[in-house]
């Protein structure tokens, strides 16, 4: 079993920012914080970290970082680990294939669906976040790429009106969060992807089933290959 990451550089977060304020809010700026260091791959899969380890980089107490840790378990971003810590949990090619075969299944006829019933007004109203994702993509600003899309793509499918989907999508986007993307991002390939975002609204507005269905299928295929080039 491998020692929890505490001290050696290659454990190093040097992006999760010191937290200060009001102890009430520590908790959930700590599981931001650990989500982005996530995402950004600054926490590697299967290594185990320590609550003292990683509360000393941000400056407070174990207790409101091993609360978070325990909130991402939940969201099945991390194992704990007896005596150790938290193990970041490994994704394998075979469960981010079956992520995205749920998601098409899931997102793609919903949002097809939307061509014909979305409020046009709601829909607009996404654009912003559309762009974000692409200012993101070229600024290569994972973070901000991720959280923007997670926006878009959750906020339209609450167009449909049934929050238990919404729900479910949220929760396999968070198993299926992407690794890597430093590289996807220098060698602008997730420019391509965040492109796809503004041109799905395009075929909407435009009531285009048609285009809608091949825009949405594209994207999600896009973005397994994303996670398939992340791990080369």
């Amino acid at each position: 079993m491998a020692a929890p990451h505490d001290s050696s550089p290659a454990a190093a977060v040097p992006s999760l920012p010191s937290l200060g304020g009001r102890r009430s809010s520590y908790r959930e700026r700590v599981a931001d914080a650990l989500r982005a260091a996530l995402i950004a791959g600054e926490l590697l899969p299967g290594e185990v970290y320590s609550a003292p380890g990683l509360a000393a980089r941000f400056g407070v107490s174990a207790t409101p970082v091993r609360e978070a840790m325990l909130d991402l378990a939940k969201e099945g971003l991390v194992d704990a680990v007896p005596n150790k810590g938290f193990r970041v949990t490994e994704v394998s090619d075979r469960q981010l294939d079956e992520y995205t075969h749920v998601r098409a299944l899931i997102e793609i006829p919903t949002v097809v669906a939307l061509a014909k019933t979305a409020d046009p007004v709601s829909l607009e109203a996404l654009r912003p976040a559309a762009r974000e994702i692409v200012t993101a993509a070229v600024a290569g600003d994972l973070i901000a790429y991720v959280e923007a899309d997670t926006r878009f793509h959750l906020g339209l499918l609450a167009l449909a009106g049934n929050t238990h989907l919404v729900e479910v999508v949220r929760e396999l986007r968070g198993r299926a969060r992407l690794y890597g993307l430093t590289a996807l991002s220098a060698s602008g390939r997730l420019l391509a992807s965040a492109e796809e975002h503004l041109e799905l609204l395009d075929a909407l507005l435009s009531r285009d089933e048609r285009a809608v269905r091949t825009v949405m299928t594209r994207h999600l295929g896009h973005v397994r290959g994303l996670w398939a080039s992340a791990r080369e």
